[in-house]
């Protein structure tokens, strides 16, 4: 493939998935990291931290059910109502020692806390999840996870989120989430 070929399928990959890393493209294309960098400076592409940071900014409307360290994971999309994504990146402490596979409830944290976030109301609490692991995460591995809400009654939404590493799917879920008003919680 000549530079040029691969520099406009560099382009439109990215287009589709800001979130892959020089690593992930260096693979994809089979050229050299350097190659890639070189590439996106002649592209005027920034690096992967920057268009994490232009995506977060561009991230629209801040979660009504959470806040603060609520969320697992960094949100880098949101559209309140519709959908969501975060990244997680896996630390040591997260992993079984003996494997260095991230401990599942770390997953499931991630996904559950993003089905709520999507949600448009100011009390949201999960009522049912199905979930299913795919494949063992590693440590330092990054998840993105996406969540859209495909159905909503009332106070009800089932929101779906699908994780993956590069573009493996590494965790699929189902989230029924209940919108409560806040005269419903007990004092």
């Amino acid at each position: 493939m000549s530079k040029v070929e691969r520099q406009q399928r560099l382009a439109r990959y990215l287009e589709s998935d800001p979130f892959l890393t020089d690593e992930d493209l260096s693979g994809i294309f089979r050229v050299s990291v350097q190659t890639i960098r070189l590439d996106r400076f002649e592209l005027k592409i920034p690096e992967f931290k920057e268009r994490l940071k232009n995506t977060a900014k561009n991230a629209g409307a801040l979660p009504r059910t959470l806040s603060g360290n609520e969320l697992v994971g960094e949100m880098v999309d949101l559209e309140v109502g519709s959908s969501g994504i975060s990244i997680l990146t896996v630390l040591p402490e997260m992993t079984l020692s003996k494997t260095r596979f991230i401990r599942g409830h770390h997953l499931f944290a991630q996904a559950n806390s993003l089905a709520v976030a999507v949600i448009d109301a100011e009390i949201a609490l999960t009522g049912i999840a199905r979930v299913t692991f795919k494949r063992p995460v590693l440590c330092e591995e990054k998840v993105l996870a996406r969540a859209v809400i495909k159905v909503k009654k009332g106070n009800k939404c089932l929101v779906k989120v699908v994780s993956y590493v590069k573009e493996e799917v590494v965790f699929l879920g189902r989230f029924l989430i209940f919108a409560v008003s806040e005269e419903g919680i007990p004092q």
